[in-house]
């Protein structure tokens, strides 16, 4: 009994160093530039400027399923799946659009790139874009996501939104910003682009 309380013991000692390197080193990995312009009670208004995105369009419906589809293809690309062969950093958050019609997922690329000095994907159902700058409003949450989850917190946020006033326009999207083996410090969040008349910056 002694010996298995031991080897539980390292087992789950081990685990947690893990989950802490984890969390430690996602912390070091680029996030996408924003700015600050509004901070409410349960939601906040970002500022995000021009960004280049590796992104592929699906017909998947689902966050599951344009998860599954979407991901091995933009990392595949960005571990050397391109026409120089080169590796590309990881950057966070990824994008999920899920639409009715087409959904899209976009990993963001380093800010040290731009459409001309990146690497051509080897697949062609990946296309690079610049995004067009935009303010968005955001609502946060941890865990891990899945579709009732966005889509509770994306009727929040836009009953936030009503209740303030502030149009918005467009899909609500899905940012994530964690690997799946991520259990501890989990950041999920869903945003709406809003007109800028809504606002002022502070």
């Amino acid at each position: 009994m002694k010996i298995f309380i031991v080897i539980i013991s390292i087992v789950v000692g081990l685990f947690l160093l893990f989950q802490i390197y984890t969390v430690m080193s996602i912390n070091k990995t680029e996030t996408q530039a924003y700015k600050l312009i509004q901070k409410e009670k349960n939601f906040e208004i970002r500022y995000y400027p021009a960004a280049t995105m590796a992104m592929i369009t699906s017909s998947s419906k689902s966050y599951r399923d344009l998860g599954s589809s979407g991901f091995g293809k933009l990392a595949k690309y960005i571990f050397g799946g391109n026409n120089e062969k080169k590796q590309i950093a990881m950057t966070s958050p990824v994008h999920m659009d899920i639409g009715e019609t087409n959904s899209t997922m976009a990993f963001v690329l380093p800010a040290v790139y731009n459409q001309n000095t990146l690497p051509k994907p080897n697949d062609s159902s990946i296309d690079i874009i610049t995004s067009e700058p935009e303010y968005v409003a955001v609502i946060q949450f941890g865990g891990f996501a899945n579709n009732e989850r966005i889509d509770e917190h994306k009727t929040r946020l836009e009953n936030n939104l009503i209740d303030k006033g502030i149009s918005f326009y467009g899909n609500f999207r899905y940012l994530g910003y964690n690997p799946p083996y991520q259990l501890l410090g989990r950041r999920n969040e869903v945003i709406v682009a809003l007109h800028e008349n809504n606002f002022s910056e502070k």
